[in-house]
């Protein structure tokens, strides 16, 4: 079952393919007629049960990959110096364990945890995003010793690979077009 959005988007653009053919709808009808394919009564009836805020319905809001780190200082150094996070969480179940902590830069969240358990290092992050190019270059002008990295033009869109301190690579791309 689709969500409301998206049953929005399938009204107009089954609006826009029917103009197309000089046939014209207002936007009412165009609901109408996706509510009746989605198997509702009208569209009041669809849109109650395309309520994305339901407790009862399966939807995936964010994934937040877990990194390994092994060196707090160095991580700060990488995540917050280099790459422009800021730090939104930091926990030690006691002073002398090991840290979990998040960053967070322009709507992307990472959590990086020195507990064993959680993650290896070594291990591959894909984000899509916009801006690659801009963020490219914001890391290329910079000094530091995190290497220069490449932006490749690959089939499924540009892609810029960093290298973190531990291992882990965080794939930055964003879709052609």
């Amino acid at each position: 079952m689709p969500t409301r959005d998206q049953a929005k988007t399938m009204a107009r653009r089954l609006r826009s393919a029917l103009a197309s053919r000089q046939i014209d709808l207002s936007h009412g009808e165009s609901l109408e007629i996706v509510a009746a394919a989605l198997g509702c009564r009208d569209w009041n009836t669809a849109a109650a049960l395309l309520d994305e805020d339901r407790p009862d319905r399966i939807a995936f809001r964010q994934a937040i990959p877990i990194l390994r780190i092994l060196d707090v200082a160095k991580a700060r150094e990488f995540y917050c110096g280099f790459l422009g996070f800021a730090v939104t969480l930091e926990h030690r179940h006691e002073p002398a364990l090991p840290m979990y902590m998040a960053v967070e830069r322009a709507g992307l969240e990472l959590h990086l945890s020195e507990h064993h358990g959680d993650a290896s290092p070594g291990s591959t992050a894909f984000v899509w995003m916009a801006g690659v190019r801009d963020f490219h270059a914001e890391l290329i002008a910079k000094t530091d010793g995190y290497g220069r990295p490449g932006l490749e033009r690959l089939p499924w869109g540009d892609q810029m690979e960093v290298h973190d301190p531990f291992g882990n690579r965080i794939r930055f791309c964003q879709k052609h077009g």
